[in-house]
């Protein structure tokens, strides 16, 4: 992909946010059959990622997505968790919420007692 261009002085007058939705956005203009977004909504509002989210389930493209997020892997046919160097655990969301005393529940536990959802 093309790198955004930078402004006269070699500075990028967008925000974080803006650059992330224009060049998820020139992705998707492509048609790829694989996305990969290595914490790419992550200046992105809760609104805007779930237009982007929205816009890839439509695009019908393989997603590979890495996140800290909670809410940007809901609905992920699977979820692999690392614990630095190896994969942890790895399953749909709802098995994995199950293991109670697993990685993936002790990481999600605060951002879902945040949102209420304990």
């Amino acid at each position: 992909m093309v790198p955004l261009p930078a402004h006269r002085g070699g500075t990028n007058t967008l925000s974080g946010g803006r650059r992330q939705r224009l060049v998820i956005a020139r992705a998707l203009v492509a048609r790829p059959r694989l996305v990969f977004f290595d914490k790419a909504t992550s200046a992105l509002d809760n609104p805007t990622q779930g237009l982007v989210a929205e816009s890839t389930r439509r695009l019908e493209a393989a997603r590979l997505v890495t996140a800290h997020r909670l809410s940007t892997v809901l609905d992920a046919d699977r979820i692999v968790v690392t614990d630095p160097g190896r994969v942890a655990q790895q399953d749909p969301y709802e098995g994995l919420l199950t293991e109670t005393d697993g990685l993936f529940a002790r990481l999600a536990g605060p951002q879902l007692a945040a949102q209420g959802q304990e």
